[in-house]
């Protein structure tokens, strides 16, 4: 629907600095961090009743949670190419602040969720350990996605109207 949105009635996405630069930012963002990381957090719970090994499914979390990383990235990067070649400030209101917050609260739960479940060098009592607090910032990072989202598409409904 982002994408439809952006292509029909926001003019289309280009590379050249213009509007349609900052096109990508919302297509991006909403793709990594509400639908992949949505995807990592769900695929994740679908195995509890699973008897076999869960090294497929920690993989697939992984993998979708780092798509969600890649795509965040470069939606970061189309909306600061965008401000600055407008020469608008690029942290000017809370969608940005919390946006901001958001993305190195998800790059610091990767980066952990990697070290501790994924490398074989992990003990088990700091996987154990640390099993709680990832899920509850996994849960905490996708609602602030979501807020973020709609934060920024009020944002950009008020600067349109």
């Amino acid at each position: 629907m982002v994408g439809t949105w952006c292509q029909h009635w926001r003019g289309g996405f280009s590379l050249d600095g213009s509007s349609r630069t900052f096109n990508w930012h919302p297509v991006l963002m909403v793709t990594g961090l509400v639908v992949l990381y949505g995807a990592a957090a769900l695929v994740y719970r679908i195995p509890n009743t699973w008897s076999g090994p869960k090294l497929p499914w920690k993989l697939l979390h992984g993998g979708l949670a780092l798509g969600a990383f890649v795509l965040t990235v470069l939606g970061l990067a189309a909306v600061f190419c965008f401000h600055n070649s407008q020469g608008t400030p690029n942290m000017y209101s809370l969608h940005s602040w919390m946006g901001l917050a958001t993305v190195l609260l998800f790059s610091c739960q990767w980066a952990a969720g990697f070290g501790a479940f994924l490398l074989p060098w992990a003990p088990a009592w700091l996987r154990a350990l640390y099993k709680p607090i990832h899920v509850f910032f996994g849960s905490t990072i996708l609602m602030l996605s979501v807020a973020s989202c709609a934060s920024g598409i009020n944002e950009k409904l008020f600067f349109s109207l």
